[in-house]
Protein backbone atom coordinates (compact mmCIF):
# COMPACT_ATOMS: atom_id res chain seq x y z
CA UNK A 1 0.00 0.00 0.00
CA UNK A 2 2.99 2.27 -0.33
CA UNK A 3 3.48 4.85 -3.04
CA UNK A 4 5.43 8.03 -3.67
CA UNK A 5 3.68 11.35 -3.96
CA UNK A 6 4.93 11.92 -7.47
CA UNK A 7 3.04 13.35 -10.44
CA UNK A 8 2.07 11.05 -13.29
CA UNK A 9 3.56 12.88 -16.24
CA UNK A 10 2.70 12.35 -19.89
CA UNK A 11 5.94 11.91 -21.76
CA UNK A 12 6.88 13.19 -25.17
CA UNK A 13 6.70 9.64 -26.51
CA UNK A 14 3.80 8.04 -24.66
CA UNK A 15 0.63 9.32 -23.05
CA UNK A 16 0.20 7.39 -19.79
CA UNK A 17 -3.33 6.97 -18.44
CA UNK A 18 -4.95 4.70 -15.87
CA UNK A 19 -8.01 2.57 -16.56
CA UNK A 20 -10.36 3.43 -13.72
CA UNK A 21 -11.94 -0.04 -13.68
CA UNK A 22 -8.91 -2.29 -13.41
CA UNK A 23 -6.01 0.07 -12.60
CA UNK A 24 -4.11 -0.99 -15.72
CA UNK A 25 -1.66 1.37 -17.37
CA UNK A 26 -2.64 2.45 -20.87
CA UNK A 27 0.20 3.93 -22.89
CA UNK A 28 -0.51 5.56 -26.24
CA UNK A 29 2.45 6.19 -28.51
CA UNK A 30 3.01 9.76 -29.69
CA UNK A 31 5.60 11.31 -32.02
CA UNK A 32 8.88 11.81 -30.17
CA UNK A 33 10.25 15.33 -29.84
CA UNK A 34 13.52 15.84 -28.02
CA UNK A 35 12.80 17.41 -24.68
CA UNK A 36 12.13 15.43 -21.53
CA UNK A 37 14.11 12.35 -22.51
CA UNK A 38 14.21 11.04 -18.96
CA UNK A 39 10.42 10.83 -18.74
CA UNK A 40 10.25 9.39 -22.24
CA UNK A 41 12.59 6.57 -21.22
CA UNK A 42 10.51 5.89 -18.11
CA UNK A 43 7.31 5.77 -20.14
CA UNK A 44 8.84 3.36 -22.63
CA UNK A 45 10.11 1.21 -19.78
CA UNK A 46 6.60 1.10 -18.32
CA UNK A 47 5.19 0.09 -21.69
CA UNK A 48 7.68 -2.77 -21.94
CA UNK A 49 6.87 -3.87 -18.39
CA UNK A 50 3.32 -4.31 -19.59
CA UNK A 51 4.62 -7.02 -21.93
CA UNK A 52 7.34 -8.83 -19.96
CA UNK A 53 9.34 -9.02 -16.74
CA UNK A 54 11.86 -6.39 -15.65
CA UNK A 55 14.84 -8.76 -15.89
CA UNK A 56 14.46 -8.92 -19.66
CA UNK A 57 14.68 -5.15 -20.18
CA UNK A 58 17.88 -3.40 -21.23
CA UNK A 59 18.90 0.25 -21.47
CA UNK A 60 19.99 -0.18 -25.08
CA UNK A 61 16.69 -1.69 -26.10
CA UNK A 62 14.70 1.08 -24.44
CA UNK A 63 16.94 3.72 -26.04
CA UNK A 64 16.50 2.12 -29.45
CA UNK A 65 12.73 2.02 -29.04
CA UNK A 66 12.61 5.69 -28.06
CA UNK A 67 14.88 6.56 -30.97
CA UNK A 68 17.99 7.82 -29.20
CA UNK A 69 21.50 6.51 -28.68
CA UNK A 70 22.56 4.52 -25.64
CA UNK A 71 24.92 7.37 -24.78
CA UNK A 72 21.92 9.66 -24.37
CA UNK A 73 20.37 7.24 -21.89
CA UNK A 74 23.45 7.18 -19.68
CA UNK A 75 23.12 10.92 -19.10
CA UNK A 76 19.92 10.20 -17.18
CA UNK A 77 20.45 6.63 -15.95
CA UNK A 78 24.04 5.48 -15.37
CA UNK A 79 22.95 1.84 -15.34
CA UNK A 80 19.93 -0.43 -15.55
CA UNK A 81 19.47 -0.40 -11.79
CA UNK A 82 18.94 3.37 -11.84
CA UNK A 83 16.25 3.01 -14.50
CA UNK A 84 14.54 0.20 -12.57
CA UNK A 85 14.41 2.43 -9.50
CA UNK A 86 12.83 5.21 -11.54
CA UNK A 87 10.27 2.80 -12.98
CA UNK A 88 9.43 1.49 -9.51
CA UNK A 89 8.94 5.02 -8.19
CA UNK A 90 6.66 5.87 -11.09
CA UNK A 91 4.72 2.67 -10.48
CA UNK A 92 4.28 3.61 -6.83
CA UNK A 93 2.95 6.98 -7.89
CA UNK A 94 0.39 5.31 -10.14
CA UNK A 95 -0.61 2.88 -7.41
CA UNK A 96 -1.13 5.72 -4.96
CA UNK A 97 -3.21 7.65 -7.48
CA UNK A 98 -5.38 4.59 -8.12
CA UNK A 99 -5.95 4.08 -4.40
CA UNK A 100 -6.81 7.73 -3.83
CA UNK A 101 -9.29 7.71 -6.71
CA UNK A 102 -10.90 4.48 -5.47
CA UNK A 103 -11.35 5.92 -1.98
CA UNK A 104 -12.76 9.22 -3.20
CA UNK A 105 -15.21 7.45 -5.50
CA UNK A 106 -17.07 6.06 -2.47
CA UNK A 107 -16.68 9.12 -0.26
CA UNK A 108 -13.72 8.01 1.84
CA UNK A 109 -14.16 6.76 5.39
CA UNK A 110 -14.37 3.06 6.17
CA UNK A 111 -15.72 2.26 2.71
CA UNK A 112 -12.88 4.25 1.18
CA UNK A 113 -10.29 2.33 3.19
CA UNK A 114 -11.64 -0.95 1.84
CA UNK A 115 -11.50 0.43 -1.69
CA UNK A 116 -7.83 1.38 -1.32
CA UNK A 117 -7.12 -2.27 -0.53
CA UNK A 118 -9.14 -3.52 -3.48
CA UNK A 119 -7.39 -1.03 -5.75
CA UNK A 120 -4.04 -2.34 -4.50
CA UNK A 121 -4.90 -5.92 -5.50
CA UNK A 122 -6.39 -4.90 -8.84
CA UNK A 123 -3.33 -2.80 -9.64
CA UNK A 124 -1.15 -5.86 -8.99
CA UNK A 125 -3.24 -8.04 -11.30
CA UNK A 126 -3.34 -5.41 -14.06
CA UNK A 127 0.40 -4.65 -13.83
CA UNK A 128 2.14 -7.80 -12.56
CA UNK A 129 5.69 -7.03 -13.74
CA UNK A 130 5.54 -3.47 -12.44
CA UNK A 131 4.05 -4.62 -9.13
CA UNK A 132 6.79 -7.21 -8.66
CA UNK A 133 9.43 -4.60 -9.52
CA UNK A 134 8.05 -2.35 -6.78
CA UNK A 135 7.58 -4.93 -4.04
CA UNK A 136 9.62 -8.03 -4.93
CA UNK A 137 12.88 -6.58 -6.23
CA UNK A 138 15.70 -4.46 -4.75
CA UNK A 139 14.73 -1.46 -6.93
CA UNK A 140 13.57 0.57 -3.91
CA UNK A 141 15.90 -0.91 -1.32
CA UNK A 142 17.92 1.26 1.02
CA UNK A 143 20.61 3.12 -0.86
CA UNK A 144 18.79 2.99 -4.22
CA UNK A 145 16.55 5.99 -3.44
CA UNK A 146 17.81 9.29 -2.11
CA UNK A 147 15.94 10.31 1.03
CA UNK A 148 12.70 8.83 2.33
CA UNK A 149 9.96 7.57 0.05
CA UNK A 150 7.09 9.77 1.16
CA UNK A 151 4.19 7.96 -0.41
CA UNK A 152 0.57 8.86 -0.92
CA UNK A 153 -0.50 5.28 -0.33
CA UNK A 154 1.48 5.17 2.92
CA UNK A 155 -0.28 8.35 4.03
CA UNK A 156 -3.66 6.83 3.14
CA UNK A 157 -2.82 3.66 5.04
CA UNK A 158 -1.67 5.49 8.16
CA UNK A 159 -4.61 7.91 8.20
CA UNK A 160 -7.14 5.11 7.82
CA UNK A 161 -5.36 2.97 10.41
CA UNK A 162 -5.47 5.87 12.83
CA UNK A 163 -9.20 6.27 12.21
CA UNK A 164 -9.75 2.54 12.77
CA UNK A 165 -7.84 2.69 16.05
CA UNK A 166 -9.88 5.70 17.16
CA UNK A 167 -13.14 3.90 16.41
CA UNK A 168 -12.39 0.46 17.81
CA UNK A 169 -9.25 0.78 19.89
CA UNK A 170 -5.93 -0.91 19.35
CA UNK A 171 -2.67 0.43 17.97
CA UNK A 172 -2.50 2.38 14.74
CA UNK A 173 0.65 0.52 13.70
CA UNK A 174 -1.03 -2.86 14.17
CA UNK A 175 -4.09 -1.82 12.16
CA UNK A 176 -1.79 -0.64 9.38
CA UNK A 177 0.21 -3.87 9.26
CA UNK A 178 -2.94 -6.01 9.32
CA UNK A 179 -4.49 -4.07 6.44
CA UNK A 180 -1.34 -4.17 4.30
CA UNK A 181 -0.71 -7.85 5.03
CA UNK A 182 -4.24 -8.72 3.91
CA UNK A 183 -4.11 -6.94 0.55
CA UNK A 184 -0.48 -7.77 -0.25
CA UNK A 185 -0.93 -11.40 0.66
CA UNK A 186 -4.04 -11.66 -1.50
CA UNK A 187 -2.30 -9.92 -4.39
CA UNK A 188 0.64 -12.34 -4.28
CA UNK A 189 -1.60 -15.41 -4.01
CA UNK A 190 -3.48 -14.29 -7.10
CA UNK A 191 -0.34 -13.37 -9.04
CA UNK A 192 1.33 -16.70 -8.23
CA UNK A 193 -1.76 -18.66 -9.23
CA UNK A 194 -2.32 -20.06 -5.74
CA UNK A 195 -5.83 -18.61 -5.81
CA UNK A 196 -7.84 -18.24 -9.05
CA UNK A 197 -8.13 -14.62 -10.17
CA UNK A 198 -11.69 -13.56 -9.42
CA UNK A 199 -12.75 -9.93 -9.22
CA UNK A 200 -15.72 -10.78 -7.04
CA UNK A 201 -13.40 -12.60 -4.63
CA UNK A 202 -11.40 -9.39 -4.19
CA UNK A 203 -14.55 -7.56 -3.09
CA UNK A 204 -15.58 -10.31 -0.70
CA UNK A 205 -12.12 -10.92 0.79
CA UNK A 206 -11.50 -7.25 1.54
CA UNK A 207 -14.51 -6.28 3.61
Amino acid sequence: MFSTRLPICASNVYAVTMNAKDNSVNIEKKPYHHGDLRQSLISEGLRMLGEREADSLSLREIARSVGVSATSVYRHFPDKEALMTALALEGLAQLGAAQRAASEAVGGGTAGFKETGRAYVRFALANPALFRLIFASPALSQGKVQGDINSEAHSLLQANAAAAAARGGGEQAVHAVQAWALVHGLAMLLLDGQVPADDDLIDRAIC
